[in-house]
């Protein structure tokens, strides 16, 4: 794509794919589920064209970066040493990144300003806010609490038996169906919505052709890499208990749609409006909902996005 190089990182011993472009302060890009680099294309052209050298990793489990076989390889931890190492890498000389995440790359960035706030100039989060950690029940109890057996988190938690569903569909059907309305519930042996044989229709913002980019990544690497992200889950509320009630101090900036599926979960509005994520984030600068926009609000609206990644961490420099 229009001058993006790719080239293979080792750090802590895995292989991390990463596209690149641009030279200037170096923009660390987070994707995540079910996703890759390449849901950044649109913000990685645009702000290495704005002076700033962007750089979007597949995560480890992802795309074409290594897919480590154990479970207990994916705890938040795995991913941070990850990160960490890869910004000394891309940024030698001064070691510290801006950041922007969404989804799973969100929960990463807020993780990565708790854990090493020393390595973050900025954070732009997309679509996920910082979560409280809550001191009584295990988040897939929580979900479970709300949705029932059937919410995803629970679904991907038994190791090779959503695997198993997924493959009967087939791998481009999955993909599509996440990428065109991302499902809360997963009720076995109907897992989406739209009956089988019925065609999908990919929301505006997603061609064939780069829709066709991630079912080939995932016909390679299949999904059990970034499944144990979620199955990961409550390992990492164990291994977060030294962490609970600490504040996210990096300068930050966040962005929803108000249609994306996690502006629903029960409480969340009130949480980011009436004070509880500033308590929790107190150098967060600014909350955007943007109107009529979904989960993927990169690729839905990257103009806008794009924008406001550039004012935010131009204010750094």
């Amino acid at each position: 794509m229009e001058g993006i190089e790719h080239r293979m990182v080792k750090v802590n011993g895995t292989n991390i794919h990463i596209a690149e472009k641009g030279e200037g302060p170096v923009i660390l890009f987070l994707h995540g589920f079910p996703e890759l680099w390449y849901s950044w294309r649109h913000q990685i052209l645009a702000l290495s064209s704005m002076g700033y050298r962007a750089v979007a990793p597949d995560l480890r489990g992802y795309g074409d970066s290594d897919v480590p076989d154990s479970v207990d390889s994916y705890t938040c931890f795995h991913i941070i040493g990850d990160l960490v190492e890869l910004i000394n890498v891309v940024d030698p000389d001064e070691g510290k990144v801006f950041v922007v995440g969404h989804d799973w790359g969100a929960i990463l960035g807020w993780y990565l300003c708790m854990f090493r706030p020393d390595k973050v100039k900025a954070l732009v989060n997309l679509s996920v806010p910082f979560l409280r950690f809550h001191r009584e029940i295990k988040p897939v109890d929580f979900w479970i609490s709300y949705y029932g057996s059937d919410h995803y988190m629970s679904r991907f938690q038994e190791y090779g038996e959503i695997e198993g569903e997924f493959a009967e569909i087939g791998v481009e059907r999955v993909v599509k169906e996440y990428l065109s309305d991302f499902p809360v519930l997963l009720p076995k042996g109907k897992l989406f919505k739209r009956p089988l044989d019925e065609a999908i229709t990919l929301p505006f913002w997603l061609s064939e052709e780069e829709a066709s980019y991630y079912v080939t990544k995932f016909q390679k690497t299949g999904f059990t890499g970034p499944l144990n992200f979620y199955r990961n889950l409550n390992r990492n509320w164990e291994l977060l208990k030294p962490w609970v009630g600490s504040k996210i101090k990096t300068p930050a900036k966040f962005i929803m749609g108000d249609k994306d599926l996690v502006y629903g979960v029960p409480g969340m509005k009130d949480y980011i409006h009436n004070g509880g994520f500033q308590e929790d984030v107190p150098s967060l600068q600014q909350v955007v909902v943007m109107e009529g926009v979904g989960h993927f609000i990169n690729m839905e609206k990257p103009d806008e996005i794009n924008q406001y990644i550039y004012d935010f961490f131009t204010q750094f420099h």
